[in-house]
């Protein structure tokens, strides 16, 4: 009884504490900066100084400088196209796919997502992954955003060493809808048959203690994995050095692989049927299209040549993973169905975001062949042999798109566009370097969500009942229902 009543009472209540706290911190964050940056009063006018031009903003210069206008304006711009993806783009795709009794639930798991992870990526992710610390997290710097107020009215700030051209406020929420969307993934393999309030406290912990970490071993400033983590004279000084200019990683294989031990850990669903509404799965798969520009060409975080090719060979994968789907489909089942091309679609998405800024249109194109085949087959064959019930193919498309994805940036990197040669040009110890990116994420991974999904299930226990699944998830947990 007791674990009932905290289940759905005890969730809230400290989310509200943590809240009252985050705010608390924030404001006294806030008052000490101004404490020290207002200046001094004295008792007679100062002389006239000439106004000194801040200098501008870059990988030299990160104290009290000017941001670039055009980089900002761009990821700006992309902030708004990442969070796009998730609500309503995420929301809708996976809410076509399930039954109609189950569809508020799911919209309502994207939804809820983004504001949970909205609160804890402002509170202690963002600064966990983003900051430095050491070569497994970050430090504590940023906790509750301390810190990360700028000069307003002199348009100077202390931009993050990761993206010097622009503010950190932008930076911190350009990576929070990362953080946002990563999670939200993983809802596609535990659809229709977990308890609301477990997913919340899985959700919550599994990006503390699983995505913050991977994204600071690949991202972060001295990430065992992260090509920013260089020596006074340039050269990489980390373990090894794992090429992912987007998330192939970070995102995709680190949500699929969560994905995959959900679906161990709920079983199979006690009835499924076909996907309920395909507009809607289409009208999904389109906002996750166009908001992919921000993902991939974003992740450049300038508005230059880098951020332009990245945005060419997304298109590119694209639409040759949603033909390359559609095509086998075809030939397998005999007919093309739209969930399959814009599935097709999804997976070219995810196969080339570890690629987009390291590889050219030809690589692009081989990346969206194998991603489109590949995924199909994990999204059918491979889940069938196994008998898992990933219900929306969260590990299917993503962690198996995100590998293909992982895998292929070290055979077609280009030296000219991303910095680094693959394998065509000479380099095979990227490709293995790859390898060892991605079982180590996918080991890591693994143990730590299904630690996670132990504890919520011996708390408050992580599927709902037969009951509660026959008669629908909206109904039950919501109250509401799609008329």
């Amino acid at each position: 009884m007791t674990l009932k009543i905290f289940s759905r009472v005890g969730l809230p209540t400290l989310l509200c504490a943590f809240l009252f706290a985050a705010g608390a911190m924030t404001l006294l964050s806030v008052h000490g900066f101004a404490q020290t940056t207002a200046p001094a009063l004295t008792p007679q006018a100062a002389a006239p100084v000439a106004a000194v031009t801040p200098p501008a903003c870059d990988a030299k210069t990160l104290k009290e400088c000017t941001p670039n206008s055009g980089d900002t304006a761009w990821m700006l711009t992309s902030v708004a196209l990442v969070l796009m993806m998730t609500i309503p783009g995420l929301g809708l795709f996976y809410g076509g796919m399930v039954r109609k009794k189950n569809v508020g639930d799911t919209v309502m798991t994207s939804f809820a997502i983004t504001c949970l992870i909205t609160v804890l990526f402002a509170c202690v992710t963002y600064s966990l992954a983003f900051t430095g610390g050491t070569g497994f997290i970050g430090g504590f710097s940023r906790v509750f955003l301390r810190d990360i107020v700028s000069d307003i009215s002199k348009n100077i700030g202390n931009p993050n060493p990761l993206a010097p051209t622009i503010p950190e406020t932008v930076y911190m929420c350009f990576q929070m809808t990362f953080a946002i969307i990563t999670p939200a993934l993983i809802a596609g393999s535990f659809a229709e048959r977990m308890k609301f309030s477990a997913m919340l406290w899985f959700i919550g912990l599994w990006a503390v203690f699983v995505y913050a970490p991977i994204a600071h071993w690949v991202w972060g400033p001295d990430g065992i994995f992260s090509s920013a983590n260089t020596d006074e004279k340039g050269d990489f000084a980390g373990w090894v050095k794992v090429l992912d200019f987007a998330g192939g990683t970070v995102v995709h294989i680190n949500a699929g692989v969560a994905g995959l031990m959900c679906a161990l850990m709920l079983g199979k669903r006690r009835d499924t049927a076909p996907a309920h509404n395909m507009v809607l799965t289409f009208i999904g798969a389109a906002l996750l299209w166009v908001g992919w520009f921000g993902f991939n060409a974003g992740s450049a975080v300038s508005a230059g040549v880098q951020a332009g090719m990245a945005m060419t060979v997304t298109q590119i994968a694209t639409a040759v993973a949603g033909l390359a789907w559609m095509f086998v489909e075809w030939g397998h089942r005999g007919k093309p169905t739209v969930v399959g091309i814009a599935s097709g679609a999804v997976a070219g998405l995810v196969a080339i975001t570890p690629a987009s800024g390291f590889v050219g249109p030809g690589g692009s194109m081989v990346i969206g062949v194998a991603a489109g085949v590949a995924c199909y087959l994990g999204a059918t064959s491979l889940k069938h042999a196994l008998g898992y019930d990933d219900a929306l193919d969260c590990f299917g498309v993503h962690a198996i798109g995100g590998m293909v994805g992982a895998l292929l940036t070290g055979v077609f990197a280009v030296e000219q566009y991303g910095g680094t040669p693959g394998l065509l040009e000479g380099n095979p110890r990227q490709v293995v370097n790859q390898i060892i990116g991605i079982a180590i994420v996918f080991i890591y991974d693994a143990v730590v969500s299904l630690i996670i999904l132990k504890i919520v299930d011996a708390v408050v226990g992580l599927r709902v009942d037969n009951d509660t699944e026959l008669e629908g998830l909206d109904l039950a947990l919501h109250g509401e229902a799609v008329q």
